[in-house]
């Protein structure tokens, strides 16, 4: 059954925000929620009187930290992530599409679609938009390093149910160890009538735990270091039970093969969280998820403490911005252009995939969006006259300087938390900033007084990469890099600055509102 836990984090109630585990949320074909009426009655006065006291604190103050909290709460993985900004679309009043069908789209509508359950597209079309207009984006992604269960999960170890994993993205798997661990995915089930359905499966009890060695057993591991074999050590441990796996795993082709390939106890986890039979369960898609919510820490708040604040900050911070910057008709009343939010998967494994950057899901959508306000009547070039007149702005989290390694910056260049957007540069190309994408984009922060800061990697370091360059390449589209600083980058549990989140937030509000007006103001030889 679901389960909904209240959560205090500090014993100084006046320092303290509470935060509660979200139900778990399923999804048939493909997102309509399902919550557990027994855990929603047991929980709904404590739910509903801490929600009021969100809403009013944020309303007062203007923040949207509250409201990051809860959507890194129920976004454990990709689909998650997706199926909530879903709901929030849904909610103020965009319409959804299907890619596989034809749009009817008109000026001032606001319109999604999804991709895989872990990719999303959502756009605002201004009242007096017309074909060759430009198209202003947001682009971020949705998912996270984390471990993913194996097509073959099941295994045992001294007397002990283990679950296989791979390694997904650059985790720093390390901190994946002595940590209260649990499952999230998607699931596909089998209905009476024979069909299949989707499903979305969130398990908010710890279930698993990857123990390190007593240090009586490693003497020199302070001084050699952790460096865990991350095929043989890095295997969580679900339960000290199996006494029917080895003749189950004798007989696989007697039985189906969820059972045969996953944990028989695990599987009936699943099944109680979704109200299904075990023999329902026909594929499983599932994260390692850490079950500590997300919080305010430090000594005034000041920080968020989380997981997969890469990219989810980004992507929330987008997509509230795009909500808020169309949520009404005068919003959209004197706008010529389209305003959008691309929000990917697999980011963290270079996004060649059908859901990733790497995809022409912007192309396609910008191409579709161009016909259908046309009327069918598209001039010579239309699509390449629009892509030259739209700027594209990739929202990844930023490497803030840590304050007991600041030699791992360039001494000029070491964003701190708590000052602003962080704007990327990078001559090689791992960033697609330049110049002027950089220029015009600060213009927007100098215009509603908004601090920035710049980042570059030290020249005898390595450097990450984000979508920027790869949808600048596929798309052709000016872009800029920018992210929030943050410590602890592709931990299990990251860290960022509270102030900075409000004031990404109102930067990409800022950019849907006025970049029009700034751009126009940048003669081009």
């Amino acid at each position: 059954m679901a389960r909904l836990q209240l959560l205090q984090w500090q014993p100084n109630p006046n320092l303290v925000k509470h935060h509660f585990i979200s139900p778990s949320i399923t999804f048939p074909n493909p997102f309509k929620s399902i919550i557990n009426t027994r855990s929603r009655k047991l929980s709904s006065f404590a739910a509903s009187h801490q929600f009021k006291q969100s809403c009013c604190k944020n309303e007062s103050s203007g923040s949207i930290v509250g409201d990051l909290l809860d959507y890194l709460n129920e976004s454990w993985t990709q689909f998650h992530a997706t199926a909530e900004a879903k709901r929030q679309l849904l909610s103020a009043g965009f319409d959804l599409l299907d890619e596989s069908e034809e749009w009817d789209l008109k000026p001032g509508g606001r319109y999604f679609f999804t991709r895989n359950m872990s990719s999303l597209v959502a756009f605002a079309v201004g009242e007096k938009y017309s074909p060759g207009n430009g198209f202003h984006v947001i682009a971020a992604h949705t998912d996270s390093p984390c471990l993913k269960l194996k097509p073959i999960s099941a295994s045992s170890k001294a007397g002990y149910q283990m679950v296989n994993v791979q390694t997904y993205g650059g985790g720093l798997w390390h901190t994946w160890f002595d940590r209260d661990l649990s499952v999230a995915g998607r699931v596909i089930l089998r209905s009476v009538d024979g069909s299949f359905s989707h499903r979305l499966v969130k398990v908010t009890r710890p279930l698993l735990r990857v123990p390190t060695l007593a240090i009586h057993l490693d003497r020199t591991i302070n001084q050699d270091g952790f460096k865990p074999n991350l095929e043989t050590q890095l295997v969580p441990l679900l339960s000290t039970r199996f006494e029917d796996l080895q003749s189950e795993s004798t007989n696989k082709d007697s039985i189906s093969p969820s059972k045969a390939w996953h944990h028989p106890e695990l599987l009936k986890v699943l099944s109680d969280e979704l109200d299904c039979n075990v023999d329902d369960i026909i594929t499983i898609e599932l994260n390692v998820c850490d079950t500590q919510p997300s919080c305010l820490g430090g000594l005034n708040n000041e920080f968020i403490f989380s997981g997969r604040l890469d990219n989810l900050a980004s992507s929330f911070c987008a997509l509230r911005a795009l909500v808020d910057s169309s949520s009404s008709p005068e919003d959209l009343s004197n706008e010529d252009t389209v305003r959008m939010v691309a929000l990917f998967d697999n980011e963290e494994v270079g996004s060649n995939s059908i859901q990733g950057a790497g995809a022409p899901t912007i192309f396609q959508a910008i191409r579709r969006i161009i016909s259908c306000l046309a009327d069918d009547k598209v001039s010579e070039g239309v699509v390449e006259r629009v892509i030259r007149q739209s700027f594209l702005v990739s929202a990844d989290m930023a490497h803030g300087v840590h304050p007991n390694f600041m030699d791992k910056h360039e001494e000029n260049h070491r964003p701190k938390l708590q000052k602003g957007l962080v704007i990327k540069h990078n001559a090689n190309q791992r960033y697609a900033t330049s110049g002027v994408t950089a220029f015009l984009f600060k213009e927007v922060a100098k215009v509603h007084n908004l601090p920035t800061q710049e980042f570059v990697v030290r020249n005898d370091m390595g450097c990450g990469s984000t979508i920027g360059p790869i949808l600048a390449t596929g798309v052709g589209i000016r872009t800029v890099d920018c992210g929030i600083a943050q410590l602890s980058m592709h931990s299990v549990r990251e860290i960022c600055g509270k102030e900075d989140i409000d004031f990404a937030y109102k930067h990409f509000k800022a950019f849907y509102e006025t970049f029009s007006s700034i751009d126009r103001k940048l003669a081009v030889d």
